[in-house]
């Protein structure tokens, strides 16, 4: 593989023959880290894409994406990106309007009926209003939905958090609640040990004067320290098995290692191998 990625058309001319095909509707063109990009008249959006799109030599026939980029400071805050190919020419243009919260884009979907998804993307995300589109609802998010996430301004986190309710049978909006277990963080290493008694390790028998261990309390770590709880381990070590014999095989007489035959000797099998003597006065006898 000679380059990591496909290689397009040079960038040489691009920008002379936009110049000529769009006059006035271009306000500047720049050619950067080898990507062109137009800025264009938000009110010469629509005639400027159908001269980048039939102008020969031009010949953008497909609209590839639509994204928004929120500069906060600026009177016009959003730029609105359309990234066109030209499929003929092998060749890649991005093209950009700006914008505010209420000055609306036109809509290019008479162009390109793909970008009805492309502009609900960008005003879900930002906010952004494109005069023309006929289906300008939310589509990552939900209908109730308070904010345009992709904002610089909008906040990361909050109080409130959204769900859909089976009862109600819609998304609801409700105020955060954390159980208790998940505000309680052990920052301790786990070389040195807890200082409670981890799940499983409640049954431990209290013996002399030690404190038993308690199971750890719902929603905070147990008072019982770790030590505590090796004390406790020892005291059960110590201590003889409640059982009267021990469940273990330590003898060949158990086991029945070491036998002198496996029991095939020949005086030990049946004369007729298909009949099996039975025990006692059986009927094969």
């Amino acid at each position: 593989m000679r380059a990591p990625a496909p290689a397009y058309a040079a960038n040489d001319g691009v920008i002379d023959k936009a110049t000529a095909a769009l006059g006035a509707a271009l306000l500047e063109a720049q050619d950067l880290v080898g990507e062109v990009t137009l800025l264009v008249e938000r009110d010469q959006l629509v005639p400027a894409m159908i001269a980048l799109r039939d102008t020969p030599g031009l010949e953008y026939q497909q609209l590839m994406e639509i994204a928004g980029v929120d500069y906060p400071s600026r009177v016009e805050r959003f730029d609105v990106c359309y990234h066109l190919l030209s499929v003929t020419r092998n060749h890649r243009l991005r093209v950009r309007v700006r914008t505010d919260e209420v000055q609306p884009v036109p809509s290019v979907t008479g162009i390109w009926p793909v970008a009805g998804w492309l502009e609900r993307e960008v005003f879900d995300m930002y906010g952004v209003i494109f005069e023309g589109n006929l289906d300008l609802r939310r589509i990552l998010t939900d209908y109730g939905f308070r904010g345009h996430p992709q904002r610089k301004d909008f906040p990361l986190s909050g109080f409130a958090e959204v769900r859909y309710s089976e009862a109600a049978k819609r998304v609801v909006y409700e105020p955060v609640q954390l159980a208790q277990d998940f505000r309680s963080f052990d920052f301790m290493s786990p070389w040195e040990g807890a200082e409670y008694v981890l799940p499983g390790d409640e049954k431990a028998a209290p013996a002399g004067e030690h404190k038993a261990a308690l199971p750890q309390a719902k929603g905070a770590p147990s008072p019982v320290t770790a030590e505590q709880v090796r004390r406790a381990d020892d005291d059960k070590k110590d201590s003889p098995p409640n059982a009267p014999e021990a469940k273990v095989t330590d003898s060949p007489a158990q086991t029945g290692v070491g036998k002198s035959d496996p029991g095939n000797k020949p005086e030990e099998k049946p004369k007729d191998p298909d009949v099996i003597p039975s025990k006692g006065e059986g009927q094969n006898q």
